[in-house]
């Protein structure tokens, strides 16, 4: 497929998608200082999914401002089981009641830091869609599996056990490269480009004919500044943002990428 026909596709078939993870910041005030600061600049925009993750707190004050609004909720992170004695776990459905139409699962941060595995992020994955989310599944390999040359296997591996048993409906994929999480250092846009169509090639096998509907964000220190280059690569449909998702003008930028 030539480079025309996959840019062609990827402006016909899939939507943008921008979503903000603020990780563990903002207050509820903060939150709802930042919500009512974004929400008049990004008012005309009706090309894109915007979406915003908060932690767990501001999460339902969050989703009354966001009312009637095209801005989308996630949350950062869920559990498997639907209710029981987990304690310090929110579930699926208790997500949904609290407004959100996303999730996060698998970030590398809750991989290193909280060691879920492929089998606990699938299980994660599948509770979610039950329960009518959108999952934003999170995959990336370290520096050290960059430069050994593991990239593509540890993706490959990545997206083989935690999507086991997936139909692929309501999944947003996101590759992000673990060495360029909060560094200030960022992949190219042609090393953005070459992991995303190895991810597209992974999910032709998982998902067949829906594979060519399914968005890959980018995530990895995305900026303002590179957001424009990024967003050209054919198969770049949005990004997860952290550190740049924090400031609302910054966010602005991020969401009014430079189009065609």
């Amino acid at each position: 497929m030539t480079f025309f026909v996959r840019m062609f596709l990827n402006i016909r078939m899939r939507r943008p998608c921008l979503a903000a993870n603020w990780k563990m910041n903002k207050t509820i005030p903060e939150a709802l200082e930042f919500v009512h600061s974004f929400l008049p600049s990004v008012s005309g925009i009706h090309d894109a999914d915007i979406v915003l993750a908060p932690p767990f707190t501001p999460l339902f004050a969050i989703a009354e401002k966001l009312a009637g609004t095209e801005v989308k909720l996630a949350a950062q992170n869920v559990f498997y089981e639907e209710k029981g004695a987990f304690t310090g776990e929110v579930s699926p459905v208790m997500l949904r009641d609290a407004g959100c139409e996303y999730v996060i699962v698998g970030h590398s941060e809750r991989r290193q830091y909280f060691h879920e595995s492929d089998e606990i992020i699938n299980r994660k994955i599948k509770a979610s869609l039950k329960s009518g989310l959108r999952v934003i599944f999170c995959i990336g390999e370290s520096l050290s599996e960059r430069e050994t040359g593991k990239t593509f296997e540890v993706l490959a591996g990545q997206i083989r056990n935690g999507l086991r048993d997936v139909d692929g409906e309501g999944l947003i994929v996101a590759y992000e490269p673990v060495w360029a999480i909060g560094t200030g250092k960022t992949a190219t846009p042609e090393q953005a480009q070459e992991a995303h169509s190895y991810i597209r090639s992974r999910l032709r096998e998982v998902f067949a004919g829906r594979a060519d509907t399914i968005r890959i964000l980018y995530g990895g220190s995305v900026t303002p500044e590179n957001i424009d280059r990024l967003m050209a690569c054919p198969d770049v449909d949005g990004g997860l943002v952290g550190g740049a998702s924090l400031k609302s003008e910054s966010f602005e930028r991020i969401v009014k990428f430079k189009r065609g």
